[in-house]
């Protein structure tokens, strides 16, 4: 299946958020794509104080567009994420909905991991004051196999990589808002690391350039193989990578190095795929 990563930059202003977001899914779709990942926050991104103020119900305006350009494009979509009511006024969750072609919601999931960090000198980001942490892990079958859902920061806990993997997943989706001072070291390196112990495809779609609300993104959305490799990756702006993502793939990488099986901290983790 040919897929692809988008990488937008969104800003307050819904409106053009979305006009772009439908530019670059079609041009995913002209370009074959079969499935395309959109970024966090795709739909509205602001100061993290702003954005509980912007949540909305599940099955509102944001999943909304998504079915209609799932539907309008036959596409399947994973929508990155954008903040959803939760029963407490100063937090919203930090929701990922994936939509068939048919437009049809067929999961979601609440951001595990709060960004929570003080670099000296840089904005300070408290990301747990605003955001309320989800508590499950989601897999969903997909023509292109088993795909674990994720959220930016996620990146950096492989413990919840290698539990989506124990659940089944071939394919790891990882869209992501990553701040400019912390991608331009790290983003590269913890997508493909996730990507090679886990002999999985990773699709992370990212954020790009400024925000407002002192937010920079990094950029540099990218699909990676199950040997670590980079197979496309997207430049400095808005656009859409593509590559061929096959379960042959994977079973491919695995014959030749899988390290799951050999792990030995954990071990009824392993064995049960908790």
């Amino acid at each position: 299946m040919r897929v692809a990563v988008i990488q937008t930059n969104s800003t307050e202003q819904r409106r053009d958020n979305l006009e772009q977001a439908s530019g670059l899914l079609a041009q995913a779709k002209a370009q074959g794509a079969k499935l395309a990942v959109l970024p966090e926050h795709f739909s509205f991104l602001a100061a993290m104080e702003k954005m509980p103020q912007a949540a909305e119900p599940l099955r509102g305006p944001t999943v909304a567009f998504l079915a209609n350009q799932a539907k309008k494009l036959g596409l399947w979509i994973i929508g990155g994420s954008f903040s959803r009511k939760s029963d407490d006024p100063t937090r919203s969750y930090n929701t990922c909905p994936v939509l068939n072609p048919q437009g049809v919601l067929v999961a979601h999931y609440d951001k595990v991991h709060m960004f929570d960090l003080a670099i000296p000198g840089q904005t300070t980001w408290n990301e747990s004051r605003y955001v309320k942490p989800g508590r499950r892990l989601v897999t969903v079958e997909l023509p292109v196999g088993t795909l674990g859902l994720s959220i930016c920061y996620d990146l950096r806990f492989p413990e919840l990589y290698r539990r989506l993997r124990l659940k089944g997943a071939e394919v790891l989706a990882a869209p992501a808002a990553f701040t400019h001072a912390t991608g331009k070291d790290h983003w590269e390196l913890l997508v493909r690391a996730r990507a090679l112990e886990n002999a999985c495809y990773v699709l992370a779609a990212a954020q790009v350039g400024e925000h407002g609300g002192r937010r920079r993104s990094w950029g540099q959305a990218m699909i990676v193989g199950p040997w670590g490799e980079v197979l496309a990756q997207c430049g400095d702006g808005p656009g859409v990578a593509l590559a061929e993502v096959s379960p042959k793939g994977v079973a491919k990488s695995r014959r030749k190095l899988d390290s799951t099986g050999h792990a030995r901290l954990l071990p009824s983790a392993w064995r049960k795929g908790l």
